[in-house]
């Protein structure tokens, strides 16, 4: 199974994560989004969405970072531990429901965040408008109030006493901003306590492996200032933040 990553990306964590988490080998084909790799033609071979993760398992070709989750732990039920996608349906549903919620709501936010704090300095050479950066930190906070107080709850993890898929897409989504410096974890007991959870439960030596290249991010905007790459970002930020 071959795995077309850039761990800059949050979606690409978690399928790195979990693959390595519960043993299923794969092969690292290295997607470098910070270069345009994803529009070249060797890329378009096993995609032409042109966006990662991709999976090809044989001749089988998979996009989207959640249907290969799923897809991941249904191909190895019989060694992947139930918990990370219950058979129970309500469970299931459960882990379902907030798959769904954060498309548009943390990873969205979490997103925009990031790209406003790190990467808009760079590519639009200038500082962020102080009330886009603000409107973006509160619509994050929104996200993670209703993380904490509809999907968390008083419980360990999402869904219950265990881990699972939603908690490994949750907590990807949440290191982005912080790869850009802001923490969104202070002043969050609640969420600081699950976020040690989750990384005790996948392994703090591969959590941390898997947020390396994230926690890192700011060497990658250095490099990005010269980059061949930097007029194209820029015309999409225009697009994205005017």
């Amino acid at each position: 199974m071959e795995l077309y990553l850039d761990l800059h990306s949050q979606p690409c964590r978690s399928v790195f994560l979990f693959a390595k988490a519960v043993g299923i080998p794969f092969e690292v084909k290295l997607v470098e989004i910070s270069k345009g790799q994803q529009y070249t033609d060797e890329f378009g071979q096993p995609s032409i969405i042109r966006k990662v993760p991709v999976m090809k398992d044989g001749s089988f070709v998979l996009t989207e970072s959640t249907a290969i989750l799923k897809y991941l732990v249904q191909k190895h039920a019989s060694s992947v531990a139930d918990h990370w996608f219950p058979a129970e349906l309500q469970q299931r549903a459960r882990v379902n429901e907030y798959l769904s919620w954060q498309h548009m709501n943390l990873r969205a936010h979490g997103s925009k965040v990031f790209l406003l704090k790190s990467m808009f300095p760079i590519i639009m050479g200038s500082e962020v408008p102080k009330e886009k950066m603000s409107a973006a930190v509160e619509d994050l906070n929104q996200s993670l109030q209703m993380l904490e107080e509809k999907f968390l709850q008083s419980k360990p993890f999402i869904i219950g006493d265990k881990i699972s898929l939603a908690d490994l897409v949750a907590i990807v989504e949440i290191m982005q901003p912080v790869g850009a410096g802001v923490d969104v974890f202070v002043g969050r007991p609640k969420l600081s306590a699950w976020r040690d959870r989750v990384k005790k439960a996948i392994g703090e030596k591969l959590f941390d492996e898997g947020h390396e290249a994230i926690m890192a991010v700011s060497g990658l905007m250095e490099k990005m200032k010269s980059s061949d790459e930097l007029e194209m970002l820029k015309q999409k930020f225009k697009k994205l933040f005017s």
